[in-house]
């Protein structure tokens, strides 16, 4: 039951935020809209164990002795 109320409320938020014509209150939204998304995401991230750093920095070494890396020009290239 709590979901169909969630998803109406959604509906009623993207009718009444279709109905705006301020482009201040777009953009004000959106920023509101990042920085909760932001709190949520970092609110759910959780400590990485010591045991599953040094695994990964284990990895890491074992991929950079076998040329597994890409290097920083080309990520560069790609992204930028």
């Amino acid at each position: 039951m709590q979901t169909m109320n969630i998803e109406a409320r959604k509906l009623l938020l993207i009718q009444e935020f279709l109905r705006i014509e301020n482009e201040e209150i777009i953009i004000g939204l959106e920023k509101i809209v990042k920085q909760l998304k932001s709190r949520q995401y970092e609110s759910d991230l959780e400590p990485m164990s010591v045991e599953q750093f040094m695994e990964e920095i284990d990895q890491a070494m074992k991929d950079s002795h076998a040329d597994n890396v890409i290097k920083a020009d080309e990520l560069r290239k790609k992204w930028i």
